[in-house]
């Protein structure tokens, strides 16, 4: 919900400070390189102290730091501010991946992690059903109040969840991790093809989602009621990609293979929505069914990074393959879509520094290996260390 929030309070963020839309982009560019800094530190620390531990301290801290948005007095304390929330927020990824992977039922694991991921497009559609009228009545900075809502979550975790066996006895039984583990002999090669594939991955999806809201004000001349209708309908629809994806690579396909498939059909349907939808409806349910697929990809993608690396890096690596990737994806993508806008326009803009780089994702799975359903992550660190691919 953040995520979106903070996409649809960017016009009104750039009028109350007077900021081009490149100059609004950069917030976020500087935010999210802040975040990628802090954020591979803070998922070593959770293969060191614990997944609960760190998991409360995102809880409660990234709460606190959105809600003090709303109180921001320049862009400089914004950018400080956002960066450090999504770091403090985004440790929630390698925490929760973390836990999942090592809990599950193996021959379910991929399926509930990849319905995990659906929270992404409910907190967007979440949001765009109640941004409007909060925009409108209270302006933008009433908006990120929202932080508040998760902080009752936390006495859910401390009751609720537990440490997992496997994490307690690996940190009883190993060495500290360290970072430069993931960059072995043994991981180096899919550490580096994950990373690169998440990157262009989140390069292609902030410059869409982040975008998009400006995209159809200034491009389609939507009013805001109408493109948040769209966007949140269109994300709703797409929540149905993240289902079918889960189920499709856990008990259809491997989760490697349906990744490829599902990043590029996504990228095709990306396409559609900048050149060939036009009015309401057809933008509605192009929107809708790339969402599916475009977006419904990270659905197994969740599962499978965190069955390409053993428990005692699990956390870091799912911090530097994708939280890192993400945070360096979200600060780049953005910023160079904004940049090519005024001399290519939005149509090229989006096709070319959108969609290319969606495609090269989608393309690098290629070199990973498939790893078969139902294996234990001890089972699947065996059949990953026959070849060391």
């Amino acid at each position: 919900m953040d995520l979106a929030l903070f996409g649809y309070a960017i016009p009104s963020i750039r009028k109350e400070f007077g900021l081009t839309l490149p100059g609004v982009i950069s917030i976020v560019s500087i935010a999210f390189l802040l975040a990628g800094a802090l954020i591979v530190w803070l998922g070593l620390l959770t293969d060191r102290v614990g997944r609960l531990r760190m998991f409360q301290f995102s809880q409660i801290g990234s709460s606190l730091l959105v809600a003090l948005h709303s109180v921001v007095p320049n862009p400089a304390t914004l950018a400080l501010l956002r960066g450090t929330s999504i770091a403090v927020g985004g440790l929630t990824y390698p925490v929760t991946g973390a836990i999942l992977a090592e809990e599950l039922p193996a021959r379910y694991r991929g399926f509930w992690m990849g319905v995990l991921q659906a929270g992404y497009p409910l907190g967007w559609v979440f949001a765009s059903w109640w941004s409007v009228w909060i925009l409108a009545e209270h302006g933008w900075r009433s908006l990120f109040l929202v932080g508040f809502v998760s902080i009752p979550f936390v006495l859910v975790v401390r009751f609720f969840v537990r440490e997992p066996p496997r994490s307690i006895a690996t940190r009883a039984e190993s060495d500290k991790p360290q970072l430069k583990e993931l960059f072995s002999p043994q991981y180096k090669n899919r550490t580096i093809l994950v990373f690169c594939a998440q990157f262009l991955f989140v390069w292609a999806y902030a410059g869409s989602v982040f975008l998009f809201p400006s995209y159809l004000a200034d491009d389609r001349g939507m009013a805001v009621t109408r493109y948040s209708e769209l966007i949140g309908w269109g994300h709703l629809i797409g929540v149905l990609g993240y289902l079918l994806a889960s189920y499709i690579g856990e008990f259809v396909l491997t989760r490697r293979t349906t990744v490829i498939i599902w990043t590029l059909l996504g990228a095709v349907m990306f396409q559609v929505v900048v050149w060939l939808a036009s009015d309401f409806m057809q933008t509605l349910l192009a929107f809708g069914v790339m969402s599916m697929f475009f977006y419904g990809s990270a659905a197994v993608k969740f599962a499978y990074l965190g069955e390409l690396f053993p428990t005692r890096l699990r956390a870091t690596a799912f911090a530097f393959c994708g939280s890192l990737a993400v945070t360096l994806g979200s600060a780049a993508g953005p910023y160079m879509t904004s940049r090519m806008v005024e001399p290519f326009g939005w149509d090229m803009a989006l096709s070319v520094i959108v969609g290319v780089p969606l495609v090269c994702a989608g393309l690098l799975y290629c070199f990973l290996k498939p790893i078969p359903s139902g294996l234990e992550v001890e089972q699947v660190q065996e059949f990953l260390s026959e070849d060391n691919k």
